[in-house]
């Protein structure tokens, strides 16, 4: 027993990963509190509003900044087997700014907007993950749906919209309604894509399906056995999964060096109507969706 204790803490001196993780950066933000990690493996940025309830938003590789961590980001760039060159982005929520930065790198002419409500976690995203503003980069402090209607106002359009401002604890509920989404459609221009990356494991599931379905018309499901799902749709035609499949075999931009292969991306897309048809919409009106996101 002695022995298996000295080989343990060996270990833990060794493998940094098993160790409590080392915090950077803490700060109360007017939304949240704000907490950046690192345990010698991954850099972490964590959002928490309750104590008790920590979520990690955004990793990046110590070793290897551009291989993503998450399944999430790699399934939200589903989106590019609808439009495969996008020139003119809008992503809703930052986080550590791992999104923008990969379409940045993958399509450095586009213009890539990103809304996010919390000027701390610009700063963050700024200093402890890569994230770098320029010329087509933008970053947008302010409220995603005022922003998305500035934007009408202004007669702007998107390729592709991204909806990326959800995380486990939280949900802004006037983020999720029939009304916002079709705000969203209205800002996309011709076969502008929307990508969002939402949940699969609440009560929410339904509702949220057939308030998609009612703003677009259609969607293909991503979906996870772990909880992570991504809505794909566009202003446009319907795609079959098939053809999504399609798509992705004939892609041509290399991937490789993120971590993704969007033919396994494609793969578990479907279209079939795994929800309650009959749930209620979620509207400006009724959109409980935090309570209806508590897990059974």
């Amino acid at each position: 027993m002695k022995r298996f204790a000295i080989l343990l803490a060996t270990a833990c001196l060794l493998c940094p990963s098993l160790t409590h993780a080392r915090v950077l950066f803490t700060q109360k933000s007017l939304y949240r509190n704000i907490t950046v990690t690192d345990d010698g493996t991954r850099r972490c940025l964590k959002f928490s509003i309750h104590r008790d309830i920590v979520q990690e938003e955004s990793c990046i590789y110590d070793e290897d900044h551009d291989r993503l961590v998450f399944d999430y980001t790699r399934l939200v760039l589903a989106g590019l087997l609808l439009d495969p060159n996008p020139r003119k982005i809008l992503i809703a929520g930052l986080g550590g700014g791992v999104l923008p930065r990969t379409l940045r790198e993958l399509y450095p002419d586009a213009r890539i907007d990103t809304v996010e409500i919390d000027p701390a976690v610009v700063d963050v995203a700024e200093q402890y993950f890569d994230y770098k503003p320029d010329a087509k980069q933008h970053v947008i402090v302010s409220d995603a749906r005022v922003d998305i209607k500035r934007a009408i106002a202004r007669g702007d359009h998107y390729d592709m919209i991204i909806l990326d401002a959800f995380n486990g604890e939280y949900i802004p509920p006037h983020l999720m309604t029939v009304e916002f989404l079709r705000e969203c459609r209205q800002l996309l221009a011709d076969n502008g894509v929307l990508v969002a990356n939402t949940f699969s494991t609440s009560k929410l599931y339904d509702s949220e399906s057939v308030t998609y379905q009612k703003a677009f018309g259609w969607f293909l499901n991503l979906r996870r056995v772990d909880g992570n799902r991504i809505v794909l749709t566009r202003k446009g035609k319907p795609v079959s999964p098939s053809e999504l499949r399609q798509a992705a075999g004939q892609y041509t931009r290399d991937l490789t060096r993120f971590g993704v292969d969007l033919n396994k991306v494609a793969a578990i897309a479907s279209d079939q109507v795994d929800w309650d048809p009959n749930a209620r919409v979620l509207t400006d009106q009724y959109s409980p969706v935090n309570l209806l996101n508590g897990r059974d």
